[in-house]
């Protein structure tokens, strides 16, 4: 059953939020992220001079992940690169406003986790 559930749509929540920041540019990237797994998704949303550094602790698996793993005998590596493991959308959000828009989501219902930043680098995404 729960690999039958739709994919969750951001739409509403996501546009409510960046109305809120007409003025000031808080959202620097976005993605959602499908097949491809994060690596695959928030790459696109970056510029070729920096990376983001993903931490894949900051937020609890879902079991149906975990079940997925055990029952196809599949490596860390490869859930990560096949599967969004929770994770639907990323937003990449200036740090001086990161409070603030996790506020605004938290309002309006999301879940949220900082997952990580971003640093100088080439366009990667490096998950640790």
């Amino acid at each position: 059953q729960v690999l039958l559930t739709p994919t969750r749509i951001y739409t509403k929540p996501i546009v409510q939020l960046l109305r809120r920041y007409r003025v000031k540019h808080v959202v620097s990237g976005m993605a959602h992220i499908t097949g491809g797994g994060l690596g695959g998704n928030v790459n696109r949303a970056l510029p070729d001079d920096v990376d983001v550094t993903i931490n894949t602790r900051a937020w609890a698996v879902p079991p149906v992940f975990e079940f997925i793993k055990r029952q196809g005998n599949v490596d860390d590596d490869e859930m990560m690169r096949v599967f969004n493991m929770g994770i639907g959308f990323v937003l990449i959000v200036r740090p001086f406003f990161a409070d603030s828009v996790q506020r605004q989501l938290e309002k309006s219902g999301e879940t949220v986790h900082v997952l990580g930043k971003v640093i100088r680098g080439t366009g990667r995404v490096r998950l640790k």
